[in-house]
C-alpha cells in the first residue's frame, strides 16, 4: 500500500515532527512497509481467537500482611541529625517573610 507525501506529513503534524525532505521519503516508505505487514496480518482467520486485552496470564504478586511491632520513638529518633521534643527538626524548605 503506497502513503502519499501529503498523508506523511499529516501524521508528522500530529507528532509534531519537523521532517526534512529526505526523512519524509524514508518514513513514506516505512509507513508503507508497516501498512502492507498490517494487510497481511488483516487476511489471517481470527474467527476462533477470543478477544481478550493481554495474552499472558498476569497476576500480582505480592506477601500476606503480618502485624509487626514498630519502632519506638527514641529508636527512631536515634539517627536524626537535629530533634525538637519528639519530633525530627528539619530546615526549612519555604522561605517565609
Amino acid at each position: 500500500m503506497q502513503i502519499s507525501l501529503e498523508e506523511v506529513d499529516h501524521l508528522a503534524l500530529l507528532a509534531r515532527l519537523g521532517l526534512s525532505p529526505e526523512e519524509r521519503e524514508r518514513f513514506r516508505d516505512q509507513m508503507a512497509h508497516i501498512l502492507a505487514y498490517v494487510a497481511m496480518l488483516n487476511e489471517l482467520d481470527t474467527s476462533n481467537v477470543p478477544p481478550s486485552a493481554q495474552v499472558i496470564r498476569f497476576e500480582n504478586v505480592t506477601r500476606p500482611d503480618v502485624v509487626r511491632p514498630g519502632l519506638s520513638v527514641e529508636q527512631v529518633l536515634a539517627n536524626a541529625p537535629e530533634r525538637e521534643d519528639d519530633y525530627i527538626r528539619v530546615p526549612p524548605v519555604l522561605e517565609t517573610e
